[in-house]
């Protein structure tokens, strides 16, 4: 079933990236952009300029599981041409080579994170976020980056988080069913589920909730498509992307097998089993982000 699962998720993410090759790419790149906040805000800067000196001199970075090549490009936006930028993708190095042709001393690999990265060399800073939780073996992945760090670099991760049980288990019998169908059956099923995204999104509606332990809602104000989106059903959307953008980010969450969940106490302990402190530790409603400095 393993050997299923990781055939499955490494189909599912190539038809994904070669089917929608410039996924999110512009709205990663505009300043001000939800999804570039999102990127910037759960690593702990206030703003892209933050962001960018974070980056700082760095003499080589690595975005671990580049797909598209979108926030590989961010990267290359915010360093010095002198800085080499190297990306790595198991489904879609040929569509980041693509997308990123032309860009200044930026490099494209295929590669397995679970596989042998030895090739490569080391590096001050590895952005892994969005991608361990789709391997077969997270922690392992985890430390094999890790022996990619130079001498006090950093690495940066983000995974998915467990969430509210009604979400889990929505999430898991829809998965169970999407996964099983091949790319256009299954999206066709999340057209579905972006429309009630869509349809939620633009209702003008406000509510006040209690705190649920019970069903691990936080008190407070939701709009309407926040709370079903925090609690209860993964649904996306977002207006300034197509419908179609849209409804393959959906697709992105429910299609591929391989797709772990974890605690925030799980992570402090590989960052903790591979003698990295942490220096920036955020959780929300949808995964955790850890930063940390090689000891």
């Amino acid at each position: 079933m393993k050997n299923q699962n990781i055939s499955q998720t490494y189909q599912s993410f190539k038809d994904k990236w070669h089917l929608n090759r410039d996924l999110a790419f512009a709205e990663t790149l505009r300043e001000g952009s939800d999804i570039q906040k999102w990127i910037t805000s759960r690593n702990g800067f206030n703003s892209i300029d933050d962001f960018q000196g974070w980056l700082g001199n760095r003499e080589r970075i690595l975005d671990a599981g580049c797909g598209n090549g979108r926030v590989t490009a961010l990267l290359r936006m915010n360093t010095e041409p002198t800085q080499e930028i190297v990306g790595i993708d198991l489904t879609a190095a040929s569509v980041a080579k693509e997308n990123l042709s032309g860009s200044p001393n930026l490099k494209i690999y295929e590669k397995d994170l679970l596989g042998d990265l030895s090739g490569i060399g080391k590096f001050d800073l590895i952005y892994c976020q969005e991608v361990l939780h789709h391997t077969a073996d997270p922690a392992e992945a985890f430390s094999n980056l890790v022996e990619l760090l130079s001498p006090e670099g950093e690495i940066a991760i983000y995974v998915y988080k467990k969430k509210a049980p009604i979400r889990e288990h929505a999430d898991d019998f829809v998965r169970d069913i999407i996964s099983e169908y091949e790319y256009e059956k299954a999206f066709d099923e999340m057209k579905k589920i972006t429309e009630l995204g869509r349809a939620l999104s633009e209702l003008d509606v406000t509510i006040e909730v209690p705190e649920i332990e019970l069903l691990g809602i936080e008190g407070g104000k939701y709009h309407i498509q926040r709370l079903i989106y925090h609690f209860f059903l993964k649904c996306f959307w977002n207006p300034n992307m197509s419908f179609e953008s849209n409804a393959a980010i959906n697709y992105d969450w429910y299609h591929p097998q391989l797709c772990t969940r974890h605690t925030p106490d799980e992570v402090k302990l590989w960052f903790e089993k591979n003698a990295i402190e942490i220096s920036h530790f955020h959780v929300d409603h949808y995964g955790i982000t850890a930063r940390g400095l090689r000891k």
